[in-house]
Parts: C-alpha cells; sequence; structure tokens
C-alpha cells in the first residue's frame, strides 16, 4: 500500500541480514574449558545464549 500511494519500498534498497551486538568482555571474566567452549560456541558464559525454540513459548522447533 505505502509504494503504492507513496513509492516506498518494504525493504530498503540495500537491506543487511543483520546487525549483531557483542559486549566488551572483561579481562577477570569467567571462561568455560576448551571444550566446553567448543561444544557452546564461546568461551564466554555470559555469552551462552542457547535457543530453545517452542521450549520458550514459540512455535519454531
Amino acid at each position: 500500500m505505502a509504494q503504492q500511494y507513496y513509492g516506498l519500498s518494504r525493504l530498503p534498497k540495500k537491506p543487511v541480514a543483520a546487525m549483531a551486538y557483542v559486549p566488551f568482555q572483561k579481562n577477570d571474566s569467567e571462561i568455560f574449558t576448551p571444550a566446553q567452549g567448543f561444544a557452546l560456541g564461546t568461551m564466554f558464559p555470559e555469552l551462552n545464549k542457547p535457543f530453545y525454540g517452542s521450549k520458550c513459548g514459540g512455535s519454531n522447533d
């Protein structure tokens, strides 16, 4: 509708796939063991954010 009336597209001309925010890590941060970090995908516990899908109320599992 916006495109029809105003000539606007739903997407920008150059959309980006994603923009990430990663907080700085403190030098004295707790870290996982190398084996845990490899399995979890991060060495820092505060960055370990597993995806649970529908277990958190969503329907995408």
